[in-house]
């Protein structure tokens, strides 16, 4: 398994499943400088146990069919939100969020109640 793989097949949906506490859960997500992004918490998808784990399991499928495309371990980073070089991110995961009811104050809102991960992918050199 290649990153270049990984990052294709993450370009190309725009969800994900994420294995927490032994359960795959779908996540919406963007990929952004190397890694996925996901938001969790304060009304956005309940990703239960993410934040606290240090590495997960992802699966990306494909869009036409939902044939597994890659299944990779990434490690999980919490993102200060109000950091300078978190800005990128989480403009492109507001950005990409469809039916937000509240599109305007959406950063705020992530930035009060939610968390932005980060998932590097853990790939053998």
């Amino acid at each position: 398994m290649s990153h270049s793989l990984i990052e294709e097949g993450a370009k190309k949906s725009s969800v994900l499943w994420i294995s927490l506490s032994g359960r795959d859960r779908l996540a919406w997500h963007v990929w952004h400088e190397g890694a996925v992004y996901v938001v969790t918490g304060g009304g956005e998808q309940p990703l239960p146990g993410l934040t606290s784990a240090s590495r997960v399991r992802v699966t990306l499928r494909s869009k036409d069919n939902g044939a597994e495309l890659v299944r990779f371990d990434a490690d999980v980073e919490v993102v200060d939100q109000r950091s300078s070089s978190a800005a990128g991110a989480v403009a492109v995961l507001a950005k990409e969020r469809l039916n937000a009811v509240d599109a305007e104050g959406l950063t705020e809102r992530w930035a009060s109640g939610s968390e932005v991960v980060r998932l590097v992918p853990v790939v053998a050199a």
